[in-house]
């Protein structure tokens, strides 16, 4: 008997270890990392989408608006459902919708109506959400969500013996219009608004609408529509600010469905939507955890289920930005307000995201990222220039003109796809055309729209090789970009065989040098008479003179000599480590730890890897410091875990770090997994030997078998496939 129990108890460890490695990737993804914090946490949204799904669904905790997020882990009621375009804390939401399931009597006080919550319900993976909410009664109104890119289906499960409403917000803004209309006999609502958080910082739109069609499946026994909190019975029709509309079903009825396509062209796109894209809810779930499993399984490791979760979690955060602005052929342009033929995608935090987000889209979703490039050059077609912070129009919103460097660095990597001619012109119209007044203008943070923003302080850069305190807000930090965006344009002029354009423009990247004091060694402001600031704080883009003292990230071997060479750019490196300068939290440092490759210490930038790694990076609700910007923390975080990093987009160069995981595989043609050698074979294979949280220092490395002469690897060494293997050890190898 006792062998019997046994055996029994074998089995069943047996089966436990295959389901756990079994486990789909999807459901290692914990949406909720990033949404529990009071200031510095990554403000992330538990968005229920496909990878760079058109919009976005997720639980609302908060009202929604410009630097407040959607959802917060601490808050313990929920306000509804949306159909969200909002890409982080910091920009607004447009062309939204939401839904509120409710009980009972429908007045004013249902309306404003929220529902308590705990988080023990809640169930959250990218393709599903559900979670039950808390009734006055203390019954329970159960809500499930799933969506397509286009589309969401949500699934309510009302108590016994209750009357059940929902409640629908077509606009939110007191000063935007909507429209709304109940068509009973179809048991749908249409709709749309012209909501836009971010309108004043843009220029006017005046054909911009977000339509929805939503389709419930039970017949309404009443309905009405309302006006600013105040509710018309039996009305079909409103246009207004701040409207929405109510249905209300048969009492006892149980489960309502309500399927909701969105677009932003019209009533009809949204039907056509709807009928491309919508099944059934199972079905709809199914795919897209599908589609979630095709792009996480591009990068597969070896690791335990918590660091699984991290790491997984962190590539669905980098997959879900820019998204999708196209529906089957035509979209919406918010540059000219017109529609047009083509692909589209919006909401880039480029500021962010050219540093590690876009370089890894390039190797985990390269099919995306021609029509990435190719909608910034549409942006410039359309627009007159290509914009920094698109949401989903220019919001003149960070500093430089970083689209440069997402096209510098697909032109370099060699991504096809995309009108090279057209990029090469908007890239040079953002290195030599100033805004409009840029001379007198000093481009303060989120001031109303006057003119589109190009490069701030253009005028005086031309000018004067360096962007002058006493003319333009954050001169200094201007200046340094400014020449890293010439070096990115230059590498764009090159591969158009302009090389007069080149050789000027490699000329002014090293303008970063006119900012520098070598007396003090920092970089500091200047005025426009060629003196120095007294105020040598000030000039600086969310930070300290620390924070920008090593941005000249293209030419990291001319700051070196500017600095004195290896030894003092080192005790530089080293004061700002100890003293507390460097903040992970933002990314203009993000770089910084990688710097000590160049200088000849590798084994410092394997250190602070590592530590930076574990303990930023946690599988929890408060496990990311600093906001996510649409991915860039997350993107650090993966390439850090692999063992490389792009420190300078616009070259193909990575610079090596520490890998996390005793085997990491990058899979470009997933088909080939079990192809062998790994060389040329579709993938590239990271071994770590003895690797430990202990065991964080190389003690060699080879690539295909040979000995990597230097702590860097080309593009190119990892796109046609390989090993890259490691001996890991505990302490420091100080000679590579």
């Amino acid at each position: 008997m006792r062998k019997l129990v046994a055996f029994i108890c074998f089995l069943f460890l047996i089966i436990s270890f295959q389901k756990i490695f079994s486990q789909q990737l999807s459901e290692y993804v914990n949406p909720l990392i990033g949404t529990k914090g009071l200031f510095l946490y990554g403000r992330t949204t538990p968005f229920v989408t496909p990878p760079f799904g058109m919009t976005h669904w997720t639980p609302v905790t908060r009202k929604a608006r410009i630097a407040v997020p959607l959802y917060n882990y601490f808050d313990t009621r929920i306000r509804g459902f949306r159909a969200s375009h909002k890409p982080a804390m910091w920009m607004g939401d447009y062309g939204h919708v939401t839904l509120k399931p409710v009980i009972g009597y429908i007045n004013e006080k249902r309306l404003k109506q929220t529902f308590f919550f705990s988080h023990c319900s809640e169930v959250s993976k990218p393709y599903y959400y559900s979670v039950n909410l808390i009734t006055q009664k203390l019954s329970k109104i159960k809500t499930e969500m799933t969506a397509t890119s286009r589309c969401g289906i949500l699934m309510f499960h009302f108590p016994k013996n209750e009357s059940p409403s929902v409640f629908i917000e077509a606009s939110e803004l007191p000063d935007s219009n909507g429209w709304i209309k109940i068509i009973p006999e179809k048991k749908e609502i249409i709709g749309w608004n012209k909501d836009r958080q971010s309108a004043h910082l843009g220029p006017p739109l005046p054909n911009f609408k977000g339509y929805f069609v939503i389709q419930f499946g039970e017949a309404f026994e009443s309905f009405g529509v309302y006006e600013n909190g105040n509710l018309k019975s039996d009305s079909t029709e409103l246009t207004a600010n701040a409207c929405g509309a109510w249905v209300s079903f048969k009492k006892n009825t149980r489960d309502v469905e309500a399927r909701v396509a969105t677009s932003f062209i019209s009533i009809e796109q949204a039907r056509e939507n709807f009928n491309k894209e919508v099944q059934d809810f199972g079905n709809v779930a199914k795919e897209t955890q599908q589609e979630w499993e095709k792009y996480l399984s591009r990068l597969e490791i070896d690791a335990t289920k918590k660091q699984k979760g991290i790491f997984y979690s962190a590539m669905y955060h980098t997959l879900l930005f820019p998204r999708t602005f196209s529906e089957y052929g035509k979209y919406y342009s918010a540059f000219d307000d017109k529609i047009h033929t083509g692909v589209s995608y919006n909401d880039y935090s480029l500021w962010d995201t050219y540093r590690a987000e876009h370089p890894l889209l390039i190797l985990t979703a390269p099919e995306h990222v021609p029509g990435m490039v190719q909608s910034l050059v549409q942006m410039y077609q359309e627009g007159g220039y290509m914009p920094k912070w698109p949401n989903p129009t220019y919001t003149g919103i960070m500093i430089g003109t970083h689209a440069d460097a997402v096209i510098a660095d697909a032109v370099v990597k060699g991504v096809k796809g995309f009108d090279l001619q057209k990029a090469y012109e908007a890239c040079m119209k953002d290195a030599m055309v100033p805004s409009g007044n840029d001379s007198v203008n000093r481009w303060a943070d989120r001031t109303p729209f006057t003119f589109i923003e190009a490069r701030n302080g253009l005028y005086w850069y031309k000018k004067l090789g360096y962007v002058p305190v006493d003319k333009t807000n954050e001169s200094v930090s201007n200046t340094i970009e400014g020449a890293y965006d010439d070096f990115c344009v230059a590498q764009v002029a090159k591969a158009n065989g302009r090389i007069d354009d080149y050789d000027m423009l490699m000329k002014r990247s090293k303008n970063y040098q006119n900012v520098y004091i070598p007396a003090t060694g920092m970089m500091a402001p200047r005025n426009s008479d060629g003196t120095w600031n007294q105020d040598t704080r000030t000039g600086f883009t969310e930070g300290s003179p620390w924070t920008y003292l090593f941005g000249a990230q293209h030419d990291i071997p001319g700051l070196i000599e500017l600095m004195g060479g290896k030894e003092n750019f080192i005790k530089k490196l080293n004061r700002n480590f100890r003293g507390v300068h460097y903040i992970h939290m933002n990314e203009p440092g993000h770089h910084y730890t990688y710097l000590y490759d160049y200088a000849g210490q590798p084994w410092r930038t394997q250190k602070l890897v590592a530590l930076n790694r574990y303990f930023l990076y946690r599988n929890n609700p408060d496990g990311m410091d600093g906001d996510d910007d649409c991915g860039q923390m997350s993107a650090w975080y993966v390439f850090s875990a692999l063992g490389f990093y792009p420190v300078t987009p616009g070259t193909g160069d990575y610079a090596i770090g520490t890998p996390q995981f005793p085997k990491a595989t990058v899979y470009f043609n997933p088909e080939n997994r079990q192809q062998k050698p790994a060389y040329r074979s579709g993938r590239f294979e990271i071994i770590a030997h003895h690797v430990s949280p202990v065991n964080r220092y190389i003690q060699s490395v080879t690539l295909n078998g040979k000995k990597l002469p230097e702590p860097f690897l080309h593009h190119a060494d990892i796109i046609n496939g390989g090993t890259l293997e490691f001996e890991m050890g505990p302490r420091p190898k100080k000679s590579w």
